[in-house]
């Protein structure tokens, strides 16, 4: 029996290769079609009945599947576009799970917790369709960002929500007090779960040189932060949130571009693969699914119920989109108006100050960092505003995926009407996929959104790498006026780093292995040196924010590979 089992798992990792291929060729849903290949697996002859335990997808596949996405979230995005990502991921997502719950209720029969319990799986959106269309066909990198930064936060609502539903239909009764006091305490506590996790995973692993311990801790993490968080009746799922955009603010200034790098591509392996085996699973599940749900419901009953949640569903997220972007826009113009007034009497009165002490000095410091700062989000806001037909996209890309397949599969086993609930999920997910992920590419064609162009990606980047040298310079000082253990740098070797290190951080110094004893050495170390400076000055610059992640992300991507280059002496 064994065998069989691995064969599927091979044949399953085959079938979820084929299909994100085919999926980046076609633009159709990835998630799609590993629900229908799972569909065709299951009913090939001599396939085994394969059952997941629920509290395996719950504490086994949803952390690290949540913290793969988190620590790539950038945190500048995140910040900016909170507000809004608060408000769907949040709000609308409770609406959303007690709206649902209370019309299947009312319409179906279905005991209220059950009900709210079904509301709170369909809830939250799922990004990795739309972020998929989304980036090969150039949507604007803030409409990316609160697709991305919405599905990580809704799951962790949706989760306590259903949570809340399930301890309430264990007991028979369901009060809106106690559900609302448990949803703050699973927040806070969560909240503060993942920050000890993530500021301890940065702070040890910062100071591990193993490679091999490094990604190990890596691998633990999220399941650190969800067992204390949900030991304490806090939301696991939003404490591994937490703790993985705190990693993944930290590294840029706390591991080595070695463990970056390993970092990034081992989770984005293991993201891909937990999620491909989620939908396939799902896929190959169905059909026994909807035979146990035959004989509890009629066809009829199912398909209304998935109509009823469905168009639901739809009419909240448009409304839940449109009514901040609509206040956005009005309040927007008299909002940045009265905050550069603001930040110009500011800078005023710190033009007057004439700090007489070094305390005085680094408070001034941290003042005009601040005012930067806020100038720069102003500036932001006005540059890339949330228009209406971007709101459409947002709006068009509610799609569910891997977390309400996940989160239904959790319901008790002997709930009243379960499989119905599940298939219902299931169905309203597929219908998701299928009305909004196959008409998204053709609605952003239509609506022709205004992405950034590449030359203009470039351009920024350019203008980001010259501000970071400059400002290296200036904190260092000439390259002709630094020493190395006493010693002036050689003309030859200050020639050298001018012409092919400082440009643009990509000189190779082979021709330095055949001059005198000490000069490869010195340019090593001298490179180092403006590298950790150029460094510390783009983690003060993106603290900032005045360019897009995107740009900051490709500097961070140069400096790391010339450090690895540096290191391995090259």
């Amino acid at each position: 029996m064994l065998h069989e089992y691995l064969y599927i798992a091979g044949g399953g990792l085959l079938i979820a290769i084929v299909a994100a291929a085919f999926s980046r060729r076609t633009g159709v849903a990835a998630p799609l079609l590993l629900i229908g290949f799972g569909c065709a697996a299951s009913f090939l002859p001599g396939m085994p009945d394969i059952q997941i335990e629920p509290e395996l997808i719950l504490s086994g596949v949803l952390p690290p599947l949540l913290y793969a996405s988190a620590v790539r979230l950038p945190v500048l995005d995140l910040r900016r576009n909170l507000g809004l990502i608060t408000w769907l991921a949040m709000v609308i997502v409770v609406v959303g799970a007690l709206g649902v719950g209370y019309v299947v209720h009312l319409l179906f029969g279905v005991p209220l917790p059950l009900a709210i319990a079904l509301g709170a799986v369909v809830s939250p959106t799922d990004a990795v369709a739309a972020t998929a269309i989304g980036k090969r066909l150039g949507l604007p990198p803030r409409v990316m960002t609160v697709l991305e930064g919405e599905s990580l936060v809704n799951d962790a609502s949706a989760l306590v929500v259903l949570r809340t539903a399930l301890v309430a239909a264990s007991a028979g009764t369901f009060s809106m007090g106690e559900a609302t006091a448990s949803f703050a305490w699973a927040v806070a506590g969560a909240v503060l779960v993942g920050l000890v996790v993530g500021w301890v995973n940065v702070l040890v692993r910062q100071r591990l040189a193993d490679p091999v311990l490094n990604t190990s801790i890596s691998f633990a993490v999220p399941f650190l932060a969800f067992i204390p968080a949900e030991e304490v009746h806090a939301s696991g799922v939003l404490a591994v949130v937490v703790a993985g955009v705190i990693t993944g603010h930290q590294s840029g200034k706390r591991f080595s571009a070695r463990d970056r790098q390993v970092e990034r591509t081992n989770w984005a392996t293991i993201n891909f693969l937990l999620e491909q085996a989620v939908f396939l699973l799902m896929g190959y599940e169905l059909p026994s699914l909807i035979e146990q749900a035959r004989g509890e419901s009629s066809d009829a009953r199912i398909a209304t119920m998935v109509l009823v949640v469905f168009g639901l569903l739809g009419v909240l997220r448009f409304i839940g989109v449109a009514g901040p972007l609509l206040m956005d826009r009005r309040r927007r113009p008299h909002r940045a108006k009265r905050m550069r007034s603001r930040i110009a009497a500011v800078e005023e009165r710190l033009e007057d100050l004439s700090p007489a002490t070094t305390q005085e000095l680094d408070r001034l410091s941290i003042a005009r960092h601040r005012i930067a700062r806020h100038s720069a989000d102003v500036d932001f806001a006005m540059r890339e505003p949330l228009t209406g037909r971007a709101g459409l996209v947002l709006a068009w890309a509610g799609m569910r995926g891997v977390v309400t397949l996940a989160a239904v599969q959790t319901l008790p086993l002997d709930a009243e009407n379960r499989a119905t609930l599940v298939v219902v999920a299931v169905l309203v997910a597929v219908a998701t996929l299928v009305v909004f992920g196959l008409t998204l590419p053709f609605l952003i064609h239509a609506l022709a959104l205004e992405s950034v162009s590449p030359e203009d990606e470039r351009d920024e980047f350019f203008g980001l790498m010259k501000q970071l040298a400059a400002a290296t310079t200036e904190q260092l000082g000439p390259m002709e006026q630094l020493e190395v253990d006493g010693t002036p740098l050689e003309p030859e070797l200050v020639e050298s780093l001018k012409q092919r290190f400082l440009p643009i951080l990509l000189g190779h110094i082979q021709s330095l292995r055949q001059t005198k004893p000490g000069l490869r050495e010195r340019s090593l170390l001298i490179q180092h040196l403006y590298l950790d400076t150029m460094r510390d000055m783009l983690m003060q610059e993106r603290s900032i924010g005045a360019y897009s992640s995107a740009a900051y992300a490709r500097a961070e991507a140069l400096l790391d590979r010339e450090e690895q280059r540096l290191n391995a002496g090259i």
